[in-house]
């Protein structure tokens, strides 16, 4: 499937230009693997791909006894894969390196050698658990990758048209026009229940089965269960705790996470570990609360006050209605319909802190609680920065609405508060895009280009 990562490692290769490697991190399941083995058959003349899975004992040897003698290493190397390397048209790709420290240390002269390029996958959790009496390489760049976007699910269902337009209007300001923002919605439904991993989204596209797209979520969602109980250490039953209380956390989504509904007594510093590994092995995305909206959201963060949303919304659905073990059939068609008798808040603003953070934004919220002036009670769903700072009006609150009957006296108050730190005030929602009383009213399938 196509995916937007390609072009990302093709600007990697280009400026890297062999002075360095490349690192791509991302949850389980997320499509590492797939996407640089792809690059790698189309942008070089041979590879070697070492998943360090499978990798043969004799394979790891080599980076503990032959680094030393590198034209040796390479030429053992050549020969365990029967492939023929070509200077400076060759890529070498460490798979899971997180289960093989020693490559990831021996980038270095790897890299310092010059005569390849490299790429490394791993899951972040794993790969900072397994690096304690390792040389971490500096001559290493990073990329986050993260589930499928809104285009790339249209990409893979066989629609090129349509984000293109979306893209086009949101450029102009101007509204699809109710066939076809009906249309855009109803697409948007399809990928919000389906969600991004990849497995799901080609479940759907060779069969629009659901039971089929829910079976491929579950055995991702078994999956991260045992990651926790295997890589968590001594605070495993902290982790899967919070992961099994995501859910109805979101159902009260105008409040930060609450650790008593885990724990009775509970205190941050007491699962400040678990909360942090869940965010390290991308399976949740972590929005903080910014006391103070100014250029430096970061500065004025309150890491204990936060809301924990899943990285993939998909996954979210199906950890929600999990009580037989499978969403039915019956309850993805009236998510897609719009018919499900439950709050889909908590589902619409998930989507948004996904495509939100797929389009490189950090995500912050505001809450002001005030009980003596009203006017400073408010809570904004985000707030993200403007990319290019100046001496005001960089801050960009967002509101989401599920609903088609709403009220927005939250951004209302925040717009006049902050009139100066203010730049573009946007709320998301299921109606067609238009511009009213300051306010950038922007359909939800546009959030990615925000």
């Amino acid at each position: 499937m196509k995916r937007k990562m390609h072009d990302k490692l093709k600007i990697w290769k280009e400026k890297a230009n062999g002075e360095s490697a490349l690192l791509i991190s991302g949850a389980r399941r997320v499509g590492k693997s797939y996407i640089v083995e792809e690059f790698a058959k189309s942008e070089y003349k041979s590879y070697i791909l070492i998943d360090f899975n499978l990798a043969d004992e004799q394979v790891k040897a080599l980076f503990e006894h032959d680094l030393n003698d590198l034209d040796t290493f390479f030429l053992k190397l050549s020969t365990f894969y029967n492939t023929k390397l070509y200077e400076r048209k060759s890529l070498l790709i460490f798979d899971e390196v997180q289960l093989f420290p020693r490559a990831r240390s021996a980038i270095k002269y790897l890299v310092a050698d010059g005569r390849y390029d490299y790429i490394e996958t791993g899951s972040l959790i794993s790969i900072r658990k397994n690096v304690e009496n390792i040389l971490i390489p500096s001559e290493e760049d990073r990329i986050d990758m993260y589930p499928m976007d809104f285009e790339e699910f249209l990409w893979a269902i066989g629609d090129e048209t349509m984000y293109p337009l979306i893209r086009s209007c949101y450029e102009k300001k101007k509204p699809l026009g109710q066939a076809l923002h009906r249309k855009a919605m109803d697409l948007f439904r399809q990928y919000l229940i389906v969600g991004g991993m990849p497995q799901a989204v080609k479940a759907y596209a060779e069969s629009r089965d659901f039971d089929k797209v829910d079976r491929a979520k579950r055995r991702i969602l078994n999956l991260y269960r045992d990651d926790i109980r295997k890589h968590a250490a001594n605070y495993a039953m902290k982790v899967e705790a919070i992961f099994d209380e995501l859910p109805s956390q979101l159902k009260n989504q105008k409040n930060h996470f609450k650790l008593s509904s885990v724990e009775k007594g509970a205190r941050f510093s007491g699962y400040r570990d678990a909360m942090f590994w869940l965010t390290d092995a991308m399976i949740v995305n972590n929005c903080y609360n910014s006391t103070e909206p100014n250029i430096g959201l970061n500065l004025n963060r309150d890491r204990t006050l936060l809301k924990c949303y899943m990285a993939d919304t998909g996954l979210l659905i199906s950890h929600s209605f999990d009580e037989n073990g499978i969403v039915s059939e019956g309850i993805y068609k009236k998510l897609l319909l719009d018919k499900l008798e439950v709050n889909m808040g908590m589902v619409i603003e998930n989507v948004v802190a996904q495509m939100l953070v797929a389009s490189g934004h950090k995500l912050f919220f505001y809450a002001n609680t005030d009980r003596e002036n009203k006017e400073n009670r408010m809570e904004i769903d985000f707030l993200i920065s403007k990319s290019k700072v100046s001496n005001s009006h960089n801050i960009s609150p967002i509101e989401v609405k599920s609903g088609k009957n709403y009220t927005y006296s939250s951004l209302n108050k925040f717009r006049k508060k902050y009139a100066k730190q203010t730049y573009i005030s946007y709320l998301l929602h299921t109606a067609d895009l238009k511009e009213e009383n300051e306010i950038l009213f922007l359909p939800l399938y546009m959030t990615e280009l925000i």
